[in-house]
């Protein structure tokens, strides 16, 4: 997508050295656009831990490129004989370890290691780990654009039912192209609307405690042209009760063989507010953020617990640096919950690569078998 008229993913190698991994900085936007490399598997994980690099198809994009380092680090490192199966175990498990929650991590990391271990010399290891990293990339660009086509023929719908021909999608969290390595999930069909000609307006969930809604989706859709007003958290339901909204889309950190979708914290009370008044719902879900080995999503899937510090402080801008404002006393007692489930019976359908699905069991089973 478009940063300052000019296009960019949100990770790649350098291309004068493909030794390091460039990805933009999203702990500096949108104040500032910053371009990190990252030199080593540690570089990656703490790019992960710190959410410079967010959203889970792009945590999985990065995790992918941490194994590509590690395999670096070895050929450097070790030049005698060592034991190159535990060495990348325990690097991969600090990999997987970065973020809990999100299911592409440790998806792209298995899908890795399943490839490098075939391979019989440490450089084919490493050739191995930069080809399927790329890959990983290069398949998630087309599901987005392919879940963006799906999105978009259901805003064409709605707006071909308005008078003003203007779709007002409301969205949580940045499920936008800075999630992932382009176009988005929940942004995709925002994206392909306007390509298409069609008028969007999309109202922006600020998203506590880190703000993703107001500091990354906001910026990002104002740099592709796309209309929107950010809106707190809790104005969500009232714009949705009086008419200003007419669907809602979210991404989804990992979703349920029973299609209970887990996303950022506050999603589950926007699922209901769009159920109570008859608003469709709608999770953007690349197959890779699928985790059928669970059923539950309330009881199974782990929810990743942040720094309290996220919540006692907030960050603003002072017109030269990022600074942190307290704004609760020292001693309050906090936690900081990062995800919550919303489960499938609030959830309209579920926008995919292959097309849009029930949130249920029968219908992710055949996506599967189709896919």
């Amino acid at each position: 997508m478009l940063v300052n008229g000019k296009k960019y993913m949100t990770i790649w190698t350098d291309k004068h050295n493909k030794d390091v991994v460039c990805a933009i900085n999203q702990n500096k936007l949108p104040f500032g656009f910053e371009i990190v490399k990252l030199k080593s598997s540690g570089d990656v994980i703490d790019a992960i831990k710190n959410m410079v690099v967010r959203g889970a198809p792009l945590i999985g994009a990065a995790g992918a490129y941490s194994v590509y380092l590690a395999l670096l680090e070895a050929k450097r490192k070790y030049k005698g004989a060592f034991d190159l199966n535990e060495y990348l175990s325990e690097k991969c498990e600090l990999i997987t370890s970065a973020r809990p929650t999100a299911v592409n991590l440790r998806w792209a990391v298995d899908l890795i290691l399943e490839k490098v271990t075939k391979q019989k010399t440490l450089q084919g290891k490493i050739d191995a780990a930069l080809k399927m990293a790329e890959k990983i990339c290069d398949d998630d660009v087309r599901a987005c654009r392919n879940i963006g086509m799906y999105g978009r023929d259901v805003i064409k719908k709605i707006s071909a039912k308005k008078k003003d021909g203007v779709v007002n999608v409301l969205t949580h969290c940045n499920a936008g192209w800075l999630a992932v390595i382009d176009y988005g999930t929940a942004l995709a069909p925002v994206y392909l609307a306007k390509e298409a000609g069609l008028k969007v307006h999309v109202w922006v969930e600020e998203t506590r405690p880190r703000n993703q809604g107001a500091r990354l989706t906001a910026w990002e859709l104002e740099q592709n042209g796309i209309d929107y007003s950010i809106i707190t958290d809790n104005a969500g339901g009232y714009v949705m009760q009086n008419g200003m909204v007419d669907m809602v889309i979210t991404g989804s950190d990992r979703t349920t063989l029973t299609g209970d979708v887990c996303n950022k914290i506050g999603t589950y009370k926007t699922a209901l507010a769009a159920y109570d008044n008859k608003i469709p719902f709608y999770a953007s879900v690349p197959m890779s953020s699928f985790d059928l080995s669970i059923r539950d999503g309330v009881k199974e899937i782990p929810i990743e617990e942040r720094s309290t510090d996220e919540i006692m402080y907030s960050e603003y801008y002072d017109g030269r640096d990022i600074k942190k404002g307290l704004i609760t006393f020292k001693t309050a007692k906090i936690r900081n919950f990062g995800f919550d489930v919303t489960p499938a019976k609030y959830v309209t359908g579920i926008i995919t690569e292959k097309g849009i699905i029930k949130p249920n069991e029968r219908s992710i089973r055949k996506l599967f078998r189709n896919g």
